[in-house]
Order: structure tokens, then C-alpha cells, then sequence
């Protein structure tokens, strides 16, 4: 496998180093420049989202690597690089999409819930984006994504094209604690906080869910962990002592490990969320919304406790009340043993071998 990769920073382009791959090219996003262009690709029919991740040299890096060695087969990564899959070099080589969850659902649902002027952003965005995941899932031997919501949502917007579902998976003995549970009353969030749905979470659960837990818990502590956190959270945050915001961290599991309850109060989510598979693996219970439950697979849902915003706070509390050991029994209720990588990748080969050998499609129809 030949892989091609954006990076934002030189932390991520040092985690290109040692996969294990054939070659790897990394090209470094300008967000400055992105985000200038992107001022007036609003008066056209392209996707913001595919000005904001692209690079200079990004084009003549693919084309170089094509030429060196050209490929089998495509697997496209999301519908941020999916587009590449359309360049002259790639055009007639047999392509698989995995769109993980259909970004124009996300965007759509952000507009039902934005003000003007990021509103008609949003709208634009979802209108935009979904007309371009049309034209890739039908240039698409197959399209991937994670769970049957997002397989239905995709459906609607191509019909009669081959749609599967290869769900999510996690690294069961890498999030797994070798301590006892944590007994202080630590709260923990994760996720990357420059993203509009996980900054408007932890906005929610800053200046609304977690005052009222104080209340009840005057010795709680809440960590909220993840890269790039915007001045509007971390000034929300500075106005509370029992707040930490740590920005990017080395290494998720410590804090998830030293936490008692993890919380996902997420009001716009597609796809699965892994933050909850992940903190369930390392022995926590989790507080999510519906929106959140809804993606999950089953057998997560028995370590959670699902409440709407309104109902956070005393789920958290709830389970703070709880003695240390209880609550990581309660984690234990959901069943990941089928859902470490290997079992949920396990149809990928097949599907990208039969890709490239171009064989017919066997559709499968609910």
C-alpha cells in the first residue's frame, strides 16, 4: 500500500514515520491560504470542505506517486480526499470510498441549528458536499461506512449503488487499565475542540451541564481533553477553578485512566462515536445523548447512561455517587470483545480485492 496523507502540523507529519506501508507522502495543509480561498469559493458550487483540506503540491504528489506505481486499486479516505480519486492519473482505476459517516447530514444539521450568517454556511456546505458525494458514491465500485444509519442516510442521496457497512472498531488492550478505578471525582471529555460539533459540547457542558453537577459535587473536576480548543472555550472555561482545558496531549489514556465518568453531550453527531468506545474500554461509564447512542453499536450501550442536555448533569452525578468499583462494573456491562479492529475490518480485503479485479457486485438490500 502507496499512502498519501494531508498533515496540519509537524506533529502529524511525525506520525507518518514508521507505518507500515510501502511509501508515505505527507503534504502540509496552509490553513491561512484555505481559509482565504474559501471566501470566495463561496460563490461557487465547490464544497468548502475540499478548500480547507487541500494543499499546495497535493495534486503533483498524487500524480507522481500514480506514476511510479500505478495502483490496483483506490481506497479514498472520507469525502475530504475522496475527490482525488476523480484526478486525470486516477480516473479509470477502480475506486473504493470509505466515507466513514456523510459529512452533508452533519452540515444540514448544523444549519437547522445556527444563526445567521454561519447558518447559510452550513446549508450551502450540506448542499454543496452532498451533491459531490452523489457523483463519488456513484463513480464508486463500493462505498464504506460505519453503521446502518449513515448507510440509509447515504442511500438517500445515491440510490441503487453499493453501499456497505464496515463499522468502527477499538484496540481493546491498548485502552484497557491496569490500575485500580479512579476514586477522585474526575470528569473527562475528548475530542478534537476545534471541531464545531465537540466545541459546542463542551461549551453545553461547560456553561450549563457542569454548574449543576457542582452543585451536588462541590469536589468534582472537570478535564476536557483534545487538540486545538478555541479561544471562545477556553475563555468559558477560565471562568471556573474545577475546569482543566488541556489542549493536545501525547497520550489520551492517562486521563481517561485517572477519570471517574466520561461524558459525550454531543447535540450533532454522525457516525460512531469512538471517544465512547474508547473511554468504555478503558473502564468508564459514559454519559451521551440520543444523537450519540444513536450510532453506537449495541453492545456499547449497556455502559452508558443516555440522557438529553437536560438530564447530563444528574446522570453524572448518579454515577459519581457510586463507589469506585461499581462504576467500572457498570462500564463492564457493555460487551466490546467483537469489536476490535480486526473483526470489524475483516470484510475490507475482500471488498477492495474484488474492486480491483473488477468483478460484478453482489448487492445486499434490507
Amino acid at each position: 500500500m502507496d499512502l498519501l496523507s494531508l498533515v496540519h502540523d509537524p506533529i502529524e507529519a511525525a506520525q507518518a514515520n514508521g507505518l507500515p506501508v510501502r511509501r508515505t507522502t505527507v503534504v502540509r495543509t496552509t490553513p491561512w491560504r484555505n481559509r482565504l480561498r474559501s471566501v470566495t469559493a463561496l460563490l461557487s458550487a465547490r464544497p468548502l470542505t475540499h478548500t480547507l483540506l487541500d494543499a499546495p503540491g497535493l495534486q503533483a504528489s498524487l500524480a507522481d506517486m500514480v506514476r511510479s506505481s500505478r495502483p490496483d486499486v483506490v481506497l479514498a479516505y472520507c469525502s475530504g480526499m475522496a475527490r482525488l480519486a476523480l484526478a486525470d492519473c486516477l480516473k479509470d482505476v477502480p475506486l473504493v470510498v470509505d466515507m466513514v459517516d456523510v459529512d452533508s447530514a452533519k452540515w444540514e444539521a448544523l444549519g437547522r441549528t445556527g444563526v445567521a450568517p454561519m447558518r447559510w454556511v452550513y446549508e450551502r456546505e450540506a448542499r454543496c458536499l452532498g451533491r459531490f458525494e452523489s457523483e463519488i458514491v456513484a463513480h464508486a465500485r463500493t462505498t464504506l461506512v460505519v453503521n446502518e444509519r449513515e448507510r440509509r442516510t447515504l442511500a438517500r442521496l445515491a440510490p441503487r449503488t453499493d453501499i456497505r457497512v464496515v463499522p468502527n472498531g477499538i484496540d481493546l488492550e491498548q485502552f484497557r487499565s491496569t490500575q485500580p478505578p479512579a476514586s477522585e471525582p474526575r470528569v473527562v471529555f475528548c475530542g478534537v475542540m476545534n471541531y464545531k460539533p465537540n466545541e459546542e459540547a463542551a461549551l453545553l457542558l461547560v456553561q450549563h451541564i457542569w454548574p449543576r453537577v457542582r452543585e451536588a459535587r462541590p469536589d468534582a473536576r472537570l478535564v476536557i481533553v483534545g487538540a486545538q480548543p478555541t479561544k471562545r472555550l477556553r475563555q468559558a472555561a477560565a471562568t471556573d477553578g474545577s475546569i482543566e482545558v488541556t489542549g493536545s496531549v501525547a497520550d489520551v489514556r492517562p486521563y481517561l485512566w485517572n477519570s471517574a465518568v466520561s461524558v459525550a453531550p454531543l447535540a450533532t453527531a454522525r457516525g460512531v462515536q469512538n471517544k465512547v468506545l474508547e473511554a468504555l474500554a478503558a473502564g468508564l461509564p459514559v454519559v451521551i445523548t440520543p444523537t450519540v447512542a444513536e450510532g453506537l453499536p449495541a453492545a456499547a450501550l449497556p455502559g452508558c447512561i443516555v440522557a438529553d442536555a437536560a438530564g447530563c448533569a444528574d446522570a453524572v452525578v448518579s454515577l459519581l455517587r457510586r463507589a469506585p468499583d461499581d462504576r467500572r462494573a457498570f462500564a463492564a456491562q457493555a460487551d466490546l470483545s467483537e469489536l476490535g479492529w480486526a473483526t470489524q475490518l475483516a470484510p475490507l480485503v475482500p471488498i477492495l480485492s474484488a474492486a480491483a479485479r473488477r468483478k460484478p457486485y453482489i448487492r445486499l438490500a434490507s
